[in-house]
């Protein structure tokens, strides 16, 4: 059983620990069977469900409501320690509509979040191109204007949900200045003519993702998010709320690896005796413990500072994230080997942990670019 006494630590009120005990119930009992041969059908109705029974309502803010970064990262380290494609699922929701809920006028709040919060659409976050994926400042997709709108011309690529998704958030140039500054964000109903799947793409741990095209897509006025011009920061301020949460999810899986660790340690003889007996053994459990725990912390006190009304997080994500999925893929390796063959047999969950965390050391800033991040926070502290 995982871990829970984390719970107890004072980043968190009450009502995020019967949160995540919630949670954890609801996934134990809904997410036994979900049928992974059919990744987008899987999506769609892990979507439904969990919009039905209320937990999409996380995923977005309307009113005088605001995204709890806590429970944001709660509700991903519970769903990917049960199912990755759950935490997937519901992460989307989020990240596609964090510029709605964070940027969008009250009409456009009104127009998607109902729908995305109750499981009725799903969203997506369009902003990685061909040529630039980390370097956003580079992007070329075009958005000229036309009359009252807007026309978009390129290509969007790797985006999570592509072709399953209702709804995009689309970052392309609109040119008021060169680099970050001529970026503008834009709603983009997935029926808009112009707008095609150009290609599926295929990964070692299977989700809904695909390259865009948008030939000569028409946006009326009222599909910009925020000012023109803010793109970039658009984007930035989403993903310094959700880049906690890419963390969050490798920490599930590392509990998990864990969990299955633990279990295979103390029932598994060797020479008549359990592996836990064997202090080598004792060693890798103890640091697979303590990088749990300090990916943990981390996270927490970013979500925690997040929450408590600092404009940005940078820093503390950047180390969140880098810490606790790059200490994931070390403790779920560790876990594959202490289950020896059985390990690399398919079906099993440390195989399945294995293929899952590898892109969330890549999605939302690979760890080389956290690395860039973070050292350029620091040295611009000592200024």
């Amino acid at each position: 059983m995982a871990d829970k006494s984390f719970l107890d630590w004072p980043f968190f009120e009450p009502r995020h620990k019967e949160l995540a005990l919630a949670l954890d119930e609801w996934a134990g009992q809904e997410l036994k069977n979900v049928d992974h041969s059919d990744t987008d059908g899987a999506c769609r109705d892990l979507v439904t469900m969990m919009g039905q029974d209320g937990w999409l309502r996380h995923s977005g803010a309307e009113g005088d409501e605001v995204l709890d970064v806590r429970s944001l990262c709660l509700i991903r380290e519970t769903l990917a320690r049960h199912d990755g494609l759950a935490d997937f699922a519901f992460a989307m929701q989020g990240l596609g509509t964090g510029a709605i809920s964070l940027f969008g006028t009250d009409e456009q709040k009104a127009e998607w979040l109902p729908k995305t919060r109750s499981g009725q659409a799903i969203s997506a976050f369009a902003l990685t191109e061909p040529q630039s994926g980390s370097d956003v400042a580079n992007s070329t997709m075009t958005a000229k204007a036309d009359g009252n709108g807007y026309v978009l011309d390129g290509r969007k690529t790797w985006i999570s949900n592509g072709g399953i998704a209702d709804v995009y958030t689309v970052f392309a140039r609109t040119g008021e200045a060169p680099g970050a500054k001529g970026l503008s964000a834009f709603i983009v109903p997935a029926d808009t003519p112009g707008l095609k799947v150009e290609e599926r793409l295929e990964v070692m741990a299977p989700h809904p993702l695909a390259t865009l095209h948008f030939d000569g897509v028409k946006l009326p006025g009222s599909a910009l998010l925020g000012e023109a011009g803010r793109g970039f920061a658009i984007a930035m301020s989403v993903l310094d709320v959700f880049r906690s949460t890419v963390a969050a999810a490798a920490l599930g899986f590392a509990r998990r690896a864990l969990d299955e660790a633990l279990a295979r340690v103390t029932s598994r003889h060797v020479q008549g005796a359990p592996l836990s007996e064997l202090q080598l053994v004792q060693g890798h459990i103890a640091d697979m413990a303590v990088d749990v725990d300090a990916a943990a912390l981390l996270i927490y006190r970013a979500a925690w500072t997040k929450d408590s009304g600092a404009p940005r997080v940078t820093r503390e994500a950047a180390m969140a994230k880098l810490f606790a999925t790059d200490q994931a893929q070390k403790v779920i390796d560790t876990a594959v080997q202490l289950h020896g063959g059985d390990g690399v047999r398919h079906g099993e969950a440390v195989e399945r942990l294995y293929r899952e965390i590898r892109a969330l050391r890549i999605y939302e800033g690979a760890s080389d670019v956290q690395r860039v991040v973070i050292a350029r926070q620091t040295l611009g502290a000592m200024t």
